[in-house]
């Protein structure tokens, strides 16, 4: 069963390549809105500030990879700017398990944003390329 999670994980890590790859210039209206940096700044720490897990105006949210772990779940108003910094030696990304955002695979120190699904609900995410880390992370949009 583990062998066929992680070619499983594997399969859609190298479709997720391979998309990423494309020339093409099709853009689709569905496409989650992401927006890759490279920068080696200091950690990064999380704008929850609520013992909720909110975030500081429900506006912006921080999600950092640290230790195989995206940690605490966090809260965020539909359409919010989410940033995703990997702090991790080994390279990470975000994918939500039903689809509605993604993120690059970052490197130590990359952070990238998406933008929080509008629907209002609890997401559940992932790294497409460590099978350990399959339905760690959980985004709630409220509002």
């Amino acid at each position: 069963m583990n062998r066929l999670l992680r070619l499983a994980a594997a399969a859609a890590a190298a479709a997720i390549a391979v998309a990423a790859c494309s020339s093409g210039d099709e853009s689709s209206a569905a496409a989650p809105s992401v927006a890759a940096t490279t920068s080696v700044a200091a950690p990064t720490t999380s704008a929850r500030g609520g013992a909720d897990g909110t975030s500081a105006g429900e506006d912006s949210g921080t999600i950092t990879v640290q230790n195989f772990s995206y940690g605490d779940p966090i809260t965020v108003a539909p359409g919010a700017t989410i940033k995703v910094t990997n702090q991790d030696v080994a390279a990470h990304d975000a994918v939500s398990d039903d689809g509605k955002f993604t993120t690059p695979l970052l490197k130590q120190g990359e952070s990238a944003t998406f933008t929080a699904p509008m629907q209002p609900g609890t997401y559940k995410f992932s790294c497409s390329v460590h099978a350990s880390m399959t339905g760690i992370g959980t985004l709630t949009v409220s509002g």
